[in-house]
């Protein structure tokens, strides 16, 4: 069963039924017998949505959204975006994991212009590089664009992934815990810049976290996950927060604070994480 916390007001979203994910499950099978990591998940994203994941590891949060991305399939139900079941990986969706996934002998530029020149290979190559150099300047690289990996900071690489994944134009981006690995004056910076990339880019984005703040501060909607294993939607809460977002002025609204604890109590009372 769903739960929806007050009515948020969408930035004029453009279809309602963009992606739709309907009686979706996933079952391994196993030496036990079938294994059920996911049972029954229906949710429908409209076009331009931020929609955050939550819930406690094992709970099928990354084999849903590597279902979204089509690096896996269904066992039952179907994933479709606009209308079309997603079979397999696409350059209308891209996603960013959490350890940057970048080419070690490769630097920045040429990490982004390899995935430019995979999806674009028509495009003549001064039109290709302009795309990584306007890229590279969204997420303020360009003075690192010569340097390879090893010779940046952790935020720095996350910068390169997401830069590298909107160069391509993907209609959705998916993000599967993309700022978990750094400290948190970062992790706000990489907030902040990740919000003004969706105003501009208006891409639809699903994202991964396991931190309530980040999701209240980020997200149009929070998807509430129930524990694994047969995993569902437990809730969904409407953030309330008019955009564009002020961290502090949000921070000093009281229902911020409600919905925090509401998320809280859900993960840790209600869906409380057990050991075996």
């Amino acid at each position: 069963m769903q739960t929806k916390i007050q009515s948020s007001q969408l930035n004029t979203p453009k279809a309602d039924n963009f992606l739709v994910i309907e009686g979706v499950s996933k079952i391994y099978p196993t030496a036990e017998g079938p294994y059920t990591v996911l049972d029954g998940i229906d949710l429908k994203v409209r076009e331009g949505e931020f929609v955050c994941l939550i819930g406690h590891s094992g709970c099928g949060k990354s084999t849903l959204l590597n279902m979204i991305s089509g690096f896996n399939t269904p066992t039952e139900g179907v994933v479709l975006l606009q209308d079309k079941p997603i079979t397999e990986p696409g350059p209308d969706r891209m996603m960013v994991f959490q350890n940057y996934c970048l080419l070690p002998w490769f630097s920045v530029f040429e990490n982004v212009y390899l995935a430019v020149d995979a999806v674009f290979p028509e495009k003549i190559e001064a039109e290709k590089r302009a795309i990584v150099k306007e890229h590279l300047a969204l997420v303020g690289l360009t003075e690192a664009a010569d340097k390879r990996p090893s010779q940046i900071s952790g935020g720095m690489k996350q910068r390169v992934a997401i830069a590298r994944a909107l160069s391509i134009r993907p209609q959705v981006l998916i993000l599967d815990e993309p700022f978990g690995a750094l400290d948190a004056i970062t992790k706000e910076e990489l907030q902040e810049e990740l919000l003004q990339i969706w105003r501009d880019h208006q891409v639809t984005v699903l994202m991964i976290t396991h931190d309530i703040d980040e999701a209240l501060f980020l997200a149009d909607r929070l998807v509430m996950m129930t524990n694994g294993p047969a995993a569902q939607i437990g809730e969904i809460l409407d953030i309330p927060f008019s955009r564009p977002r002020n961290r502090k002025r949000i921070m000093e609204d009281p229902e911020y604070y409600q919905l925090r604890n509401y998320a809280l109590d859900f993960l840790y009372n209600r869906c409380a994480y057990i050991e075996e």
